[in-house]
């Protein structure tokens, strides 16, 4: 085994950082705390109205840390094991050793674990810090009785996000922790502390017993690094390039991953915040509310590995609908306009006004994870019979009602928005807005074929006719009407035409649009930015460029335990995820060249001078299951399993003048590395 500080699956340390905020998580897309940290929280566990509205503050019981002298320690680890889901710390004394493990349990979801295993020749005690408060400012909490002689506590929020919302309830059972651990006759013994949380009694209570029974059997922490290692065997990617670079992306991957809940999982998700679970309270890291992030940001790659994951994200846009209904009506207008912040109902938590009312962009975002989700899947009835065609209809009739015709340009306009460039507000016809309104409403009409959906003439009418700014003199597309090549710009934006949007323009086009936007953008912006004009460059067959840009997100990622924070001055959200789902991007949409088209799944990769080879395993293409291994001279493709009748179904397609190549189980395809495409057989009438 390789040593730890050479492992990419480890991270490790002599001491925590100095900053609380950057100590590993742990997290499990419905638990959510920091090591050592007084809260945690729960997914959809809110308190206060509307603008006010947070992830509300729960007790944690974890909050435990060792206690011995220090003239004792021999040697001290702080370790984050990414490949089994685990967090510890290890004392290594003369005569003794101690080791803490904490985890969120990855298939038992309601579970929180302490495990602390004591080693000895001789008797021997330990302390512990126990610092919990049956205490929160957002829980009206009481003390129920104590159960299989643990403690009890539940209480509702105080405020709910809107009149019609109840309150929700936390209900908590764990296992009190003495102040002192003590080895007498064995040679090692380890103590099991459970927390169980979840919001009725009668679910926390099974969740507690079936805790214990798995302790009982001994099969606690081995039933959760089995449900991480069966999500690493079915998605990973490798790198052959520095240990840094290894690190960053499984890192990444693992922390996207702990946002979301286990395989089988068929409880409501209520979306991914920036700074994930573990972070959230009032006025820190967003409050915990749902932005873009999770849509353009987040998703794309966890669709590629694992649509059934996606389906959560998609679900919990299903449900809020009706808030977005609402939001739409306070505006004017028909359809359906997501919340720039959700929380649990959909309507409008953001505590600035103008960002609710104008970054409307979100409606496009959200339409692109369904229209992404539907060519990577072919999933029919998800849209026919679980309310996709429901969201997707209401966008499109949103963008309909928001949009006004100018006589003068005989043309469409979207006025007063703020672009996702948020340095400026109340433009006319954003770039980016217009160009995701006509996606909608192109998507929509196609998708209204397939389900024998009628189609309102005017979808057709808005999307052929809306404003696309261009400037023809300088040959690129300006943010929007007035824009002034010079002018700062925060984040991503025009950028985002190329990919994710995948707007038709030429190469010059892209260029320029490219090389305009990256002497403006601000270099403290935020960090999933410069991911996107990596992607580009890639996308131009720019490898220098493309890794000159990659290396300014290395900034944002702290040591030890890997967590981003929104800027690279260490401010903003922390264990930002929207960071790392970008920098995954420009891995699995860079490097590769991955995109995902109406008819097929294409690639063409680019390597920068610091990567020799890529692997990617699990992308799941219309049920099936393909690993790619990408290098700069030979590309491989294996199927290794397939969706139904669909065995003899996929090849490899080129160009019009190459023969394509089918793909069969157990029969690993190679060719020189060029341009490509996964689709089904040219014969095949029906998906």
């Amino acid at each position: 085994m390789a040593d730890v500080e050479d492992d990419p699956w480890i991270f490790s340390a002599k001491s925590l950082p100095s900053d609380p905020r950057l100590i590993a998580i742990m997290a499990n897309g419905y638990l959510g705390t920091r090591a050592y940290g007084e809260v945690l929280h729960v997914n959809g566990i809110y308190n206060g109205s509307v603008g006010d509205c947070h992830r509300a503050n729960v007790p944690s019981p974890l909050n435990v840390r060792l206690c011995v002298n220090k003239e004792e320690v021999v040697d001290e680890k702080f370790c984050l094991n990414i490949k089994t889901g685990t967090f510890s710390h290890t004392l290594q004394c003369s005569t003794f050793t101690v080791t803490q493990q904490l985890f969120a349990h990855r298939l038992h979801r309601h579970l929180l674990v302490n495990l602390i295993t004591l080693r000895g020749s001789s008797s021997v005690s330990v302390n512990l810090e126990v610092d919990f408060k049956a205490e929160s400012q957002d829980l009206d909490l009481q003390r129920g009785p104590d159960y299989c002689n643990a403690k009890y506590i539940y209480g509702s929020t105080l405020t709910a996000e809107i009149p019609s919302c109840p309150l929700k309830t936390v209900h908590m059972i764990y296992t009190p922790v003495p102040q002192c651990l003590t080895l007498d006759s064995e040679r090692e013994k380890t103590w099991v502390f459970l927390t169980a949380v979840s919001e009725t009694e009668k679910d926390v209570k099974e969740s507690f017993e079936e805790g214990l029974s798995l302790a009982d059997k001994g099969h606690l922490l081995s039933s959760h690094t089995e449900a991480w290692a069966q999500l690493w065997e079915g998605s990973r990617i490798d790198v052959e390039g520095s240990l840094v670079l290894q690190q960053a992306v499984i890192g990444c991957l693992y922390y996207l991953l702990s946002s979301l809940p286990p395989l089988g999982s068929n409880e409501d998700f209520n979306g991914i915040s920036p700074g994930g679970l573990s972070n959230g309270q009032h006025d820190e890291d967003y409050w915990g509310h749902v932005f873009w992030d999770q849509d353009t940001w987040i998703y794309p790659n966890i669709l590629l590995f694992y649509p059934e994951m996606a389906r959560h994200i998609l679900k919990y846009r299903i449900r809020t609908l009706e808030g977005a209904i609402q939001n739409a009506k306070q505006q004017g207008c028909k359809g359906a306009k997501f919340p720039w912040e959700s929380a649990v109902t959909g309507y409008e938590v953001c505590p600035e006004k103008i960002y609710g009312d104008q970054e409307i962009h979100i409606n496009g975002d959200v339409l692109m994870i369904f229209k992404q989700y539907y060519y990577m899947t072919k999933d029919v009835d998800f849209f026919a019979l679980c309310g996709g065609w429901e969201v997707v209809s209401s966008i499109a009739d949103y963008w309909c009602s928001r949009v006004v015709w100018s006589a003068e340009e005989q043309c469409y306009h979207i006025n007063g928005v703020m672009p996702p460039d948020e340095y400026h507000s109340d433009v006319n016809n954003s770039v980016y807005t217009n160009v995701l309104a006509q996606i909608s409403l192109n998507f929509s009409m196609d998708l209204a074929k397939d389900l024998q959906q009628p189609i309102p003439d005017i979808w057709n009418e808005v999307a052929s006719k809306i404003k696309v700014p261009f400037d023809p003199e300088n040959n690129y597309h300006p943010e929007y009407d007035g824009y002034q090549i010079g002018d700062k710009v925060k984040q991503a934006d025009v950028v985002l035409l190329g990919y994710p949007l995948m707007f038709p323009m030429s190469q010059r086009h892209r260029r320029n649009d490219l090389h305009i936007y990256e002497m403006v953008t601000d270099p403290d912006g935020p960090a999933m930015t410069w991911s996107m004009f990596a992607v580009g460059f890639m996308e131009l067959k720019e490898p220098k460029l493309a890794q000159k840009q990659l290396k300014k997100c290395f900034a944002n990622i702290t040591d030890p335990f890997k967590i981003w924070t929104e800027n690279a001055d260490g401010s903003g959200a922390v264990n930002f995820l929207t960071g790392m789902g970008g920098f995954l991007q420009a891995v699995l949409f860079g490097y590769t060249g991955f995109r995902i088209t109406e008819k097929s799944l294409e690639f063409d990769p680019t390597f920068t001078d610091d990567v020799t080879a890529l692997h990617i395993t699990g992308v799941c293409y219309l049920g099936n299951k393909i690993n790619f291994t990408f290098c700069k001279d030979l590309t491989t493709v294996e199927l290794t399993s397939f969706f139904d009748s669909q065995e003899y179904g996929l090849v490899i397609a080129f160009d019009d003048l190459s023969p394509s190549i089918p793909l069969f189980i157990g029969k690993p395809v190679s060719f020189p590395t060029k341009t490509g495409r996964v689709q089904l057989k040219p014969s095949s009438s029906e998906y």
